[in-house]
């Protein structure tokens, strides 16, 4: 298959397409999704997706894309794109004040809508902080003529607060804090502020203080709807006071805002009831068209459609220094039957060596990574030469989803075959000979999976799995063996406190849950025992890791665990591998760093665990050349003892 031919550059749904694309915000490039309708309702309409901050972007993706897919369904064109600095569009300076540039990228979003599309009226659609900016924006671009705020940062100091609440929070979950002591430290950002793992800036942070728009003049749009948490509204003070300024408001309390953008991604939900609002409110606004003009029009559109280019690479810069070739990104499509989606990063284009790494979604989050860790990888991996792509499995991200599976399932078992078309699109396309699969927590799993599957790879690094087997039929929601591993030693340490037994007898405490936990650790002792023995006589049993991870050596992969200090995962690795892990030797290594948590959502371990996985990656594949050492100082890496 060839990237980005005619056939493969877009994404079908019910009643449209969505094309991946690059477009300019100044001097900076964004990435961003096209939806066109197959047939416009009123192509002088359309709609600029302005989706959340951190974490909430995460969790938010799905309901993002079906937002989109929602307002092409009633005929209207949307955008939707990702802030300098975020996702994939390119890197930010991380010093500069983010809410004057992505309100900017917000602007240069409208224009790039008008342009592919000819729409002559905007609509901005908001979501939390996105809200904010769309709102700002519409006061700087008179193009802007309708909003719609979903769950909107009124006060922006408020906002700053809950990020510092979530912050403190995260660091009391991990029971560390960083090394001076200070929550808010940065390496190079003094006075920026890091929670769920993303940073804002000090200019960031003081301009998001001073942002409040009860205070500001009402924006000066024709129609606005606001779509309010059903329970915790924060937008309708704010929604009173605009009701005498002439602006058509409707004001709505809705469910669904908690559980799409504050509920992890493998459990998130689309919000149907406000997007069902939105497909109706904007019908409204969008003016019917006169009868008999339809066909022309769509004519047109169409005529439009099939002449335009659409950028499709984006030039990165190739290091710290100017003299070094830049890097490049491009959207990719890989039909494994469903349509696969990518990005892939390329080294200089004088790169010899054909080495490549896939890395695979870490639970249901999408190709960019928990806290954007893969757009960070792949780039840094591209200035060392290596052919990267950062791949949506089937039913994630912004793949399709296969016939009959659910949207945002972690662990199917055509995972494998998604891979293996993955790794034959990259051998085929960039001549790869040296492969590599890439994952942290399900991705690891998967990066396992495919390896025992026979699965054409040299090397697989996985970071923090969390399990090694996976049974069809079970569900997230089932009592997994990293409850079993890591839950009763947290219950004994807690069976002394008084506060626990209050919690238990006054029925705060799942006693069920806790008996079949420890009922399951039971049954995982006497397998691994019974597992032990089987080795010793030469009998190999189902489920035996350690036999995996013999086959998977002998093959020639090597094979690379990366675990966080107290991951239950390790010891899970010693229950199912037992002392084969040893056994094998260099060819199966086992990296424990000292700080971090799953996802290694600080910076500062978050720095660390690249570094580590780097060298991994970089020695094992050059016969011990270039080592990277850790950057933060106070933790340790050690093997698996």
């Amino acid at each position: 298959m060839i990237a980005n031919s005619p056939l493969d550059s877009c994404l079908a749904s019910a009643n449209g397409t969505a094309q991946p694309l690059y477009f300019k915000s100044g001097e900076n490039h964004l990435f961003g999704w096209l939806h066109r309708p197959s047939r416009p309702f009123e192509p002088k309409l359309g709609v600029v997706i302005c989706g959340p901050f951190g974490y909430e972007s995460i969790c938010a993706h799905r309901g993002v894309r079906e937002f989109a897919e929602g307002i092409v369904d009633a005929g209207i064109p949307a955008l939707r794109f990702d802030y300098l600095g975020t996702g994939d569009s390119a890197d930010s300076e991380e010093n500069d004040d983010h809410v004057k540039l992505w309100t900017r990228d917000v602007i240069a979003a409208i224009h790039e809508l008008r342009s592919r599309t000819g729409v002559e009226r905007i609509c901005l659609l908001g979501i939390r902080l996105g809200a904010l900016l769309a709102t700002l924006a519409a006061t700087e671009c008179r193009m802007v003529e309708a909003l719609i705020l979903v769950g909107p940062v009124v006060s922006g100091k408020r906002y700053v607060r809950e990020l510092r609440t979530a912050q403190l929070a995260g660091i009391a979950l991990a029971g560390t804090a960083p090394a001076d002591g200070n929550p808010e430290a940065s390496r190079n950002n003094s006075g920026a502020l890091e929670a769920g793992g993303f940073s804002l800036s000090a200019a960031t942070l003081q301009s998001l203080v001073a942002a409040d728009l009860m205070t500001a003049a009402p924006p000066p749009v024709s129609s606005m709807l606001i779509l309010d948490n059903d329970k915790l509204p924060s937008a309708h003070r704010w929604a009173e006071s605009l009701t005498h300024t002439g602006i058509e408001l409707e004001y709505r309390r809705l469910p669904g805002l908690i559980e799409m953008a504050m509920t992890a991604p493998q459990f998130a939900v689309a919000p149907r009831a406000m997007i069902e609002t939105t497909r109706h409110w904007l019908a409204t606004v969008a003016a019917p068209l006169e009868t008999g003009k339809t066909t022309e029009l769509s004519r047109i559109q169409a005529s439009t459609t099939s002449l335009e280019s659409f950028d499709t690479i984006l030039p990165l810069a190739g290091g710290q220094t100017s003299a070094q070739a830049p890097i490049a990104e491009r959207p990719v499509f890989i039909s494994a039957g469903a349509a696969l989606f990518g990005i892939v990063t390329e080294p200089r284009l004088d790169e010899k060596r054909r080495r490549g790494v896939i890395l695979l979604n870490p639970g249901a989050d999408s190709h960019i990574g928990a806290s954007r860790m893969y757009v960070s990888l792949a780039r840094r991996w591209a200035r060392r030469g290596y052919f990267v792509l950062r791949l949506d499995l089937a039913g994630i991200g912004d793949s399709a989803t296969r016939p009959g599976h659910a949207d945002d399932e972690v662990f199917p078992d055509e995972a494998v075959d998604d891979i293996r078309s993955a790794i034959e699109f990259m051998r085929s396309l960039y001549a790869i000979v040296d492969m590599t699969l890439a994952g942290l927590c399900s991705g690891a799993y998967h990066a396992l999976r495919a390896a025992v599957a026979g699965a054409n790879v040299n090397r697989i690094l996985m970071v923090n799995p969390q399990n090694y087997f996976w049974k069809k039929g079970m569900t997230l929601e089932q009592v997994q063996l990293v409850e079993v591993v890591h839950n009763p030693g947290l219950y004994r340490r807690r069976v002394l406190s008084p506060r626990a037994w209050l919690r238990m007898f006054s029925g705060q405490v799942d006693v069920s849950r806790i008996a079949v936990i420890y009922f399951h650790r039971l049954r995982l002792a006497a397998e691994t025992s019974v597992r032990t023995l089987g080795r010793r006589v030469g009998v190999r049993l189902p489920n035996d890791l350690g036999w995996e991870l013999e086959k998977i050596v002998g093959n020639g992969i090597r094979t690379t665990f990366l675990f966080a200090r107290g991951e239950p995962g390790i010891e899970l690795l010693r229950l199912q591998a037992g002392s084969k892990v040893s056994q094998l030797g260099d060819r199966c290594r086992v990296r424990i760093v000292d700080s971090g948590d799953h996802i290694f959502s600080r910076r500062e371990h978050r720095a660390i665990m690249e570094d580590v996985l780097s060298e991994e990656l970089f020695t094992r594949a050059n016969g011990g050349a270039e080592p990277t050492a850790p950057r933060a100082s106070g933790s340790a890496i050690h093997a698996l003892k």
